[in-house]
């Protein structure tokens, strides 16, 4: 089930992965316990195959890692936040379909 093009970040890898990373990320903060979250699961799978090596998907556990979601304000799970060159680009929060989140990251991208 685990995809190799997704990649789990913590507090202490954020800078590191997400920030000083040389493609651009989409940061899927989610939850064990959260429906919504597991719903997205195969459609991050499916984006991330899609995009190859173009975009990085990097998945953050809201309950292990609380500093990050803290610092840019993540109230409600999923959140995808996408990052480039250090900068947030654009957030997309819920579970949406894949159309709607393939159409964020090429608008993000563009």
């Amino acid at each position: 089930m685990a995809n190799d093009l997704i990649k789990h970040i913590s507090d202490a890898s954020f800078e590191a992965d997400v920030l000083n990373s040389d493609k651009p990320v989409l940061v899927d903060y989610w939850a064990e316990w959260c429906g919504p979250c597991k719903m997205i699961s195969p459609i991050l799978d499916e984006v991330a195959t899609t995009y190859g090596d173009k975009l990085q998907i990097a998945k953050m556990n809201v309950d292990d890692n609380r500093e990050i979601p803290a610092k840019f304000g993540i109230r409600g799970i999923p959140t995808l936040m996408l990052f480039q060159g250090g900068e947030l680009k654009g957030t997309l929060v819920g579970a949406k379909p894949k159309a709607e989140i393939v159409a964020f990251v090429s608008r993000q991208l563009s």
